[in-house]
């Protein structure tokens, strides 16, 4: 054989051998997460569809629950990585035990998207008509369980609170009177709404005591933390920044109802449909939508960090907390009139 065909034959195997190392595959990430189409649960499958964890590495893994109690056990347990939209009280009071849960995100401030409606035939008008009624929370630790209980404390009620799942099984058990009072959260119930076969009698923000608080977790536990913080922190990016897109694209042109018939329908084009309908527009749009947000963002606590400070030097002076707002929002305005491209 000569040298040249040997060279020839060399080059052929490392071809043929390289052809036979397998690619580099998405790290697995398990998550658990309640209420399956929900708007605020929906960010992951929408994500996962439109390829945006793919991008980051990432293959999810999603178990769907009926609440954020059977959420946050699977984390516990060690069965999933993650926990998306745990109630921030299921998780504290966990914690407090010595259960080996982490809170590595914050899901949602307040409570407006969750809402509670009775028949259209009942008689029930407002919360303060509840007593002796039942009014249903998903499961056990989830936000809806400690939003109900803050109604009861906060209007004195003798309502009955009662564990009924999901939003579906809710509906079934409410028009059935197994239930006075039901429980929700967009797109679910809308379409019934629409049709005036329910009527609302409350908002999660109706619970003072959750209003502008943060209401719900991202968990995970002590090993995942441990053994797979790189992986975490790639799928946080990913999370943060799919979300914060997600809402501004969908704010005031996409109506919640497109969401569940974007997830029923099967196919990765109808998720990044969803993700480019009401108003995706070119990069620099996005970077200018999200400078504006850092800018609101570092407005709130700049104007926090002044009033505080006015606060210390003149405790009785209402004046001083005021001219300070001023100067914050002045100094904000002028550095956001302005986008970068």
């Amino acid at each position: 054989m000569t040298r040249s065909m040997s060279w020839m034959v060399a080059l052929a195997a490392l071809v043929i051998g390289g052809a036979t190392v397998p690619a580099h595959a998405d790290d697995t990430f398990k998550l658990a997460a309640g209420q399956r189409g929900n708007w605020d649960t929906a960010i992951c499958e929408v994500g996962q569809r439109a390829g945006i964890f793919k991008k980051h590495g990432l293959a999810l893994d999603i178990l769907w629950t009926q609440g954020a109690g059977e959420t946050l056990q699977a984390v516990l347990s060690g069965s999933v990585d993650i926990g998306i939209g745990v109630g921030i009280m299921g998780v504290l009071s966990a914690y407090s035990k010595g259960a080996p849960v982490r809170v590595i995100g914050a899901e949602t401030t307040g409570a407006a998207d969750l809402f509670w409606y009775v028949p259209a035939s009942s008689s029930i008008k407002s919360l303060k008509d509840t007593d002796g009624k039942t009014i249903a929370y998903s499961t056990n630790g989830s936000s809806t369980h400690g939003i109900v209980t803050a109604f009861i404390k906060q209007y004195d009620l003798k309502a009955k609170p009662t564990a009924t799942g999901g939003p579906a099984p809710t509906l079934t058990q409410v028009m059935t009177n197994q239930i006075d009072v039901g429980w929700a959260a967009p797109p679910f119930g809308l379409q019934q709404l629409d049709e005036g076969k329910i009527r609302v009698i409350a908002s999660g923000n109706d619970a003072t005591i959750f209003k502008g608080q943060t209401v719900r977790l991202l968990v995970t536990n002590v090993a995942t933390l441990k053994d797979r913080k790189s992986v975490i922190d790639r799928f946080m990016k990913a999370y943060r920044n799919h979300r914060l897109d997600v809402f501004e694209r969908s704010s005031g042109t996409q109506d919640l109802r497109g969401v569940r018939r974007h997830l029923e329908r099967d196919g990765e084009a109808h998720a990044r449909q969803i993700l480019s309908e009401g108003g995706g527009g070119p990069r620099p749009a996005r970077r200018a939508r999200h400078h504006r947000a850092r800018c609101r963002r570092a407005q709130v606590h700049r104007r926090a960090a002044d009033e505080e400070s006015a606060r210390r030097a003149d405790p009785d002076s209402a004046a001083s907390v005021g001219a300070c707002r001023g100067r914050v929002d002045a100094r904000a305005r002028s550095r956001c009139r302005t986008a970068p491209a």
